[in-house]
């Protein structure tokens, strides 16, 4: 059996793609990347039993059903979305009634394409970001608002709560989903391009007038307003080449995230703010659970529950491995002292009346938002590292 070799970003090398799409035809896909994450990928009597087993495990399941990611199988190393695991707790809960095909990084779709084709049945689960989900379902946008949920257990503690339930997810199950699993990676930062600053960013008035990448999300571009940064809304697709020609300085997604899609040689450094999550979430068509039998919907949600519960104890080493990773490409990962924190709070915070409209608009009224918040100091029986 050979080593996987990958090049210097930690990526397949050109002949080792070819021999594992060589791989995919001989075996087929699902065979392919299990037997790659389990070391077996170049053996070929191991990858004849791994694909001799995924063909008598669909054959003999009562359903094959589709999970969709955006992200490689590969990435879970620094962005433990849990895909594998995923498929395997499914399968596994279900007494093999459920077969679990993977589309991982993006092969079907991404962003709002791939929940469009959660909530008109073509696919039956996938992988996205809540700000994504915030297009069909506003409510979710409120975790947006910085310093109230950005810090992992904060958050965890938010999306298990009663208060979240209510407030959100009756709404996204309106819009023809079903939240099954949320995905905790460490909250966004601020990243910027090299040559703009001297050293990274500590306070706000360092990015005073800034050109700040951001998303659609009206919520984050008011957050950089409110720092003083001018925000720049630029299409995920475009962000690498706005940030290598100048049209932006600076953006927003966790260390993992920016390891993940290559930034590496872009940046100068990255602070972690801790403002806002980067929150992740498993949806599934709620038509097609609604169709199962009460034991398979029990199924699913168990292999929700664990799923999540295996993501958490990830988070640490993964964070571990972006940083380390981010280091060693001389990009600088700075962790703010309390006081700086509290100049960004004061700044941009939750609590500025700023935000009242917004909270009033996605939770009903300040009262519920009051409520939400709360739920943000009881932990549900989840914990995760929040040290980032």
């Amino acid at each position: 059996m050979r080593d996987f070799i990958t090049n210097d970003s930690g990526a397949p090398s050109q002949p080792e793609r070819r021999l594992f799409m060589g791989t995919v035809a001989k075996f087929g896909f699902t065979a392919a990347v299990v037997g790659a994450v389990g070391g077996a990928l170049f053996s070929e009597s191991a990858m004849a039993a791994t694909a001799k087993e995924e063909s008598e495990r669909e054959n003999a399941a009562e359903s094959t059903i589709v999970l969709a990611t955006g992200y490689t199988l590969g990435a879970s190393r620094a962005y433990p979305i849990m895909q594998l695991n995923f498929k395997e707790n499914l399968q596994n809960f279900s007494g093999g009634r459920l077969y679990v095909k993977l589309a991982p990084g993006g092969q079907l779709a991404t962003g709002g394409a791939l929940i469009s084709m959660v909530q008109n049945g073509s696919i039956a689960i996938a992988q996205h970001s809540l700000s994504n989900l915030s297009s069909f379902a506003p409510e979710a946008d409120l975790v947006n608002i910085p310093y109230w949920c950005g810090e992992n257990q904060r958050l965890i503690n938010l999306v298990t709560s009663d208060a979240w339930r209510d407030t959100v997810h009756h709404k996204v199950e309106e819009r023809g989903f079903k939240v099954l699993s949320y995905i905790c990676i460490d909250p966004r930062t601020v990243a910027v391009r090299e040559g703009l600053l001297d050293g990274p960013v500590r306070v706000p008035d360092d990015i005073s007038g800034i050109k700040f990448r951001v998303p659609s999300s009206q919520i984050l571009q008011q957050v950089y307003r409110l720092a003083g940064a001018n925000p720049t809304p630029v299409a995920w697709g475009e962000t690498s080449s706005a940030i290598k020609q100048g049209v932006a300085d600076a953006l927003d997604p966790s260390v993992q995230a920016l390891l993940v899609f290559g930034f590496t040689d872009v940046l100068s450094s990255i602070s972690t703010i801790q403002s806002v999550p980067d929150a992740q979430v498993y949806t599934c068509n709620k038509a097609w659970f609604d169709s199962l039998d009460g034991a398979l919907q029990d199924a699913v949600m168990q292999a929700s529950d664990v799923t999540f519960r295996e993501n958490l104890a990830k988070v640490p080493a993964a964070r571990a491995y972006a940083h380390d990773q981010m280091r060693l490409a001389g990009v600088e990962v700075y962790s703010l002292s309390d006081e700086e924190k509290a100049q960004w709070v004061e700044r941009c915070g939750h609590q500025l009346p700023a935000w009242d409209e917004t909270k009033r608009e996605l939770a009903g009224s300040l009262e519920a938002f009051d409520k939400l918040l709360a739920a943000t100091e009881v932990q549900n029986g989840y914990f995760v590292d929040s040290n980032a």
